[in-house]
């Protein structure tokens, strides 16, 4: 029978973070880099299984070559890092989670052997002592949490110099005992440097010469955490934006800069995207520009949260418009301001209202 390969891309440091961050933020980024492992799979390796904080592929009757192993791995490694960097880059909560996952890690084990498979539920999984072998090897003595390990079984198969090295790999031998087995392998630290990390459009920061054309203020009895997650948390926003009906967005994504969202009033669709501008370092900030405003050509809008104390947060309103044709110059002056004065006054009294119930 031929061998096959298993392969266990598995985030370090997923444990303490679902314990020490806000659960649902967490979540959402632990379910967008499992999603970016996925997509970083060249070699068609089958999905078996989503095991929480870890990805359990494998590939049947297979065994890639040492450049192409290599290769699959240093891909994972590179989404990976690269999706930390845009959470980074682009992050507007200042919550434990998001604040924290550019420290999450991987490690990534390769194994090879023989598979069994069993069907439950009309889903195949393969199943027996390689499987058992290749998980266990999670848990070894490795000192780091940021490695590619490839087992000595795989190592032959494959022909692999025991102590391979190139830019981005330099192997080391390690072996460890599982049930009075010893298991040797050789393992990798992954130094994120020396990666090719992809690149990203920069989240959109604006910059404005001339005053807001709406400016407000309202004192929250409110914490200016809680309450900015309440702000970017669009399902919630049609339980406070004014003629909201329908708001559609990305419901596994955090929000942040060059998030979408679109929210139907009456048979208009408006199409939103998160932005941001300069703030006192103090303050918390959430903007969202629409390119499809009737009867203006641009509308950003920005909410400034300013903690006065624990539980009160000023919150400022700035909004500009932008007409281009005389026609919509004069109706903004003569209606769209005033108009929109108003939704804004009625929404942050309903906002207030829908965060004492939420907290309460």
């Amino acid at each position: 029978m031929a061998k096959s390969l298993l392969f266990i891309p598995d985030i370090s440091g997923f444990t303490h973070f679902v314990q020490t961050t806000e659960a649902e933020h967490s979540q959402h980024v632990i379910s967008e880099l499992l999603e970016v492992l996925i997509s970083a799979n060249t070699q068609e390796l089958q999905l078996a299984e989503i095991e929480g904080d870890a990805l359990f592929f494998y590939r049947e009757n297979f065994v890639p070559s040492q450049e192409k192993l290599l290769a699959q791995i240093e891909s994972m490694y590179t989404a990976f890092y690269s999706h930390l960097r845009l959470l980074e880059k682009h992050r507007i909560c200042p919550c434990n989670a998001c604040a924290t996952a550019p420290q999450l890690q991987l490690k990534i084990v390769a194994h090879v052997g023989d598979l069994q498979f069993l069907t439950v539920q009309e889903n195949r999984k393969p199943f027996g002592e390689s499987v058992i072998e290749a998980h266990r090897l999670l848990k070894n003595s490795v000192s780091t949490d940021n490695y590619a390990l490839i087992s000595d079984a795989l190592m032959k198969q494959m022909e692999m110099a025991d102590m391979y090295e190139s830019k981005l790999f330099q192997f080391q031998m390690g072996k460890d005992t599982y049930d009075n087995k010893e298991i040797q392998y050789c393992y990798a630290e992954i130094d994120p440097d020396q990666l090719k990390l992809k690149s990203f459009e920069e989240g959109l920061k604006m910059s404005f010469s001339c005053d807001p054309s709406i400016y407000l203020e309202k004192t929250f009895q409110a914490n200016a955490e809680s309450l900015l997650e309440l702000i970017t948390n669009y399902k919630y926003r049609h339980r406070w934006a004014v003629g909201a009906e329908k708001i559609e967005w990305d419901e596994n994504q955090v929000t942040r800069l060059g998030s979408e969202h679109t929210c139907t009033v009456g048979s208009k669709q408006l199409n939103f995207t998160v932005v941001t501008k300069d703030s006192e370092p103090h303050e918390l900030i959430y903007g969202e520009l629409t390119t499809n405003p009737p009867p203006v050509d641009e509308l950003y809008q920005f909410f400034i949260l300013n903690p006065i104390s624990e539980n009160e947060t000023q919150v400022k309103v700035e909004v500009y418009l932008k007409a281009q044709s005389p026609i919509k110059k004069l109706l903004l002056v003569l209606f769209a301001k005033k108009a929109i004065r108003k939704g804004i006054l009625e929404a942050m009294d309903t906002l207030e209202q829908v965060y004492i119930e939420l907290n309460n």
